[in-house]
């Protein structure tokens, strides 16, 4: 168990009661894995073809996930519109797609500032229901553990309905017309959509032809979870012990964020201590060194798959801070997946006090991300978003997108502003024709 008292443990609530946290601690660890060791090895395997440019990861969901809509229909709109963008990305780039939900788990999240002040009234910030409440009150952010509780039993309700929908006719890829048939008529995507349904239509039956049947990776679908490892009291407590190795089995794929990863932090010794594959963000002014010390003492054995490095540049700053990442970490004879955030690097805030992003300034830095690594000879080997199902009007631009004095009609995000479906759906698009338009 890793003691976070030794180690500078940053972004962690002050639970006023430390017998009731270990109370809720023990409880968490007596409780069945929410992943199995076997689904983490089998990622990291996965991983490593991607990082080899043999696979490519789409990582997307909610920027901070929410008991209270943890029901059927949020779950299969956010699942459809991944599997939307699957069909465009399976089609465009020519690669399998590993799917990693950013859900079941993703309950915790970093916060800029200790406190927040309304009307001249400080109370502590909403750090994610997993400890406490986001409604302006005494008594609802007071850090609660048995949050923590609650964030595994809707965890698991979401994992076992997804689970349900990838081995059912819902992500049946013999019927991709049926996972967002309003799309089909728009006028903007509805014949590129349309001619690609058809190609991966006749493709399918070709296969169903010769084989007899579609094999068993074709009819069913497989999603991957990933959370950032936050809450460490949380993360430990759904740590296991297996074949001489520590699993986290709250998430496949947990990462460590950019206000975490303090080479000699807790959670870097953390991830440090699991055998899952992490991820690690890092921005523009992450310095090199720090970089280097975090990959020594994550991966030492330079194992595939082990690491991906997710980049969080923004369009502003891409093209110049990229570039000498990628040369120094190869120089140092790492070979690490590579995946681009386009999120957060590229939230502002508007007049009106909404935090936002522009559509435009998303796709500018996922563009710039995938010319840098084609110049460099490198391997962009994923993407990942904070994205859902529902039409929300969260982020600006798109075809037909929201304007800045739009953004009141369906804002719900309490944290990060998340693209809708359609503007997701988009973006797969727009990756693919920035990947089909770089020199060969």
């Amino acid at each position: 168990m890793i003691d976070i008292a030794e180690r500078p443990a940053l972004q962690q609530p002050e639970y006023p009661n430390p017998a009731r946290l270990e109370r809720v601690v023990h409880r968490l660890g007596q409780m069945p894995g929410l992943v199995t060791p076997l689904e983490i090895r089998q990622l990291k395997a996965e991983l490593a073809r991607a990082a080899a440019g043999k696979a490519f990861v789409l990582q997307g969901g909610d920027c901070a996930e929410r008991f209270a809509e943890t029901n059927p229909a949020r779950i299969r709109n956010r699942i459809r519109v991944m599997l939307q963008m699957s069909l465009v990305l399976v089609h465009g780039l020519g690669l399998p797609i590993i799917r990693i939900g950013r859900f079941a788990g993703q309950y915790a999240k970093p916060r800029s500032e200790a406190f927040e002040t309304v009307d001249g009234v400080s109370l502590p910030s909403y750090r994610g229901d997993i400890i406490n409440g986001p409604a302006f009150t005494e008594a609802a952010r007071i850090p609660d553990p048995s949050r923590m509780l609650k964030a595994y039993y809707h965890s698991a309700s979401t994992l076992n309905y997804v689970r349900a929908l990838g081995s059912s006719g819902f992500a049946d890829l013999q019927t991709p017309e049926k996972w967002g048939e309003a799309l089909l008529n728009r006028e903007d995507d509805s014949a590129s959509y349309g001619h690609l349904v058809r190609t991966i239509k006749d493709a399918l039956r070709f296969l169903s032809t010769i084989n007899g049947d579609l094999p068993e990776s074709i009819r069913h679908v497989r999603f991957y979870t990933g959370h950032e490892a936050l809450l460490l009291p949380y993360e430990e407590a759904m740590t296991r012990s297996v074949d001489g190795h520590r699993y986290n089995v709250s998430a496949h794929a947990p990462w460590i964020g950019l206000r975490t990863h303090d080479p000699y932090g807790a959670h870097v010794a953390y991830a440090a201590s699991i055998a899952n594959p992490i991820s690690i963000k890092i921005g523009p002014d992450t310095p090199m060194d720090a970089v280097f010390r975090m990959l020594d003492r994550v991966d030492p054995e330079h194992e595939p798959g082990r690491i991906a490095l997710t980049t969080r540049m923004g369009a502003a700053r891409a093209s110049d801070a990229l570039p000498d990442i990628i040369r120094g970490v190869r120089a140092v004879g790492r070979e690490v997946l590579w995946i681009c955030d386009p999120m957060h690097g590229n939230t502002r805030k508007t007049a009106s006090g909404h935090k936002t992003r522009s559509f435009e300034d998303i796709l500018s830095d996922v563009q710039q991300t995938m010319a840098v690594h084609r110049e460099l000879g490198s391997h962009l080997g994923g993407l990942h978003f904070e994205l859902t199902g529902d039409a929300v009007t969260e982020c600006t631009g798109g075809y037909d997108g929201p304007t800045d004095n739009d953004l009141h009609q369906a804002y719900r995000s309490l944290v990060d502003p998340r693209l809708n479906g359609a503007q997701a759906l988009e973006m797969a698009f727009r990756v693919v024709e920035a990947q089909q338009s770089l020199p060969r």
